[in-house]
């Protein structure tokens, strides 16, 4: 499958995910994980960052992904999203590093505005969720995917391995998505 066609079953998948699909969203899901993947490697070795790094951008971006998922205009191709959401996952997890990156405005003019815009509703969706995890994996979510603490740091304020927060966060974006998939099919 060539790029644009790959891209555009990525937008049938997220066009009918946005739509309340379950299984389309997950297809989706399934198939974007493995690019984001390699995507986080090429944006951590460009910008400099430690290539271990990368599975945590991919964490955040793939929640990201989730709860930005309404913002995607669906006449428009879908890879300039993700990108963009990878780039900017990235250039935060850099910044909360202490590393300085400069990003050319010509690749962040068209998306300035709407990342400045917070949806209340979207606000209260995330804190209901994160209020059916139990500690610390709502801590550890809330810390890194919502605030932007690093993993290092979140880890020190839990006195946790960065290790144990790493296993604790991706155990907790599958309950999340196990209860995503659970409201999604009661709402149908």
């Amino acid at each position: 499958m060539n790029h644009s066609a790959r891209e555009e079953q990525w937008a049938v998948w997220m066009r009918a995910a946005v739509n309340g699909d379950v299984q389309a969203y997950h297809r989706f899901l399934s198939a974007v994980t493995p690019h984001l993947r390699a995507m986080a490697r090429r944006r951590c070795e460009q910008f400099g960052a430690p290539v271990s790094e990368a599975e945590d951008v991919v964490q955040e971006v793939l929640l990201t992904i989730h709860l930005k998922r309404g913002t995607w205009d669906a006449s428009r191709p879908i890879g300039p999203w993700i990108s963009t959401i990878v780039r900017n996952k990235l250039i935060d997890g850099l910044r909360r590093r202490g590393r300085h990156t400069s990003v050319p405005i010509d690749d962040v003019i068209d998306i300035l505005e709407a990342e400045d815009q917070t949806d209340a509703l979207d606000r209260l969706d995330v804190d209901r969720m994160l209020e059916q995890l139990k500690d610390p994996q709502k801590t550890i979510v809330r810390s890194i995917s919502v605030e932007g603490t690093s993993v290092r740091e979140t880890a020190d304020q839990l006195r946790m391995t960065e290790g144990a927060v790493r296993v604790a966060l991706h155990r907790a974006l599958k309950v999340l998505a196990a209860l995503y998939r659970s409201e999604t099919s009661e709402n149908r």
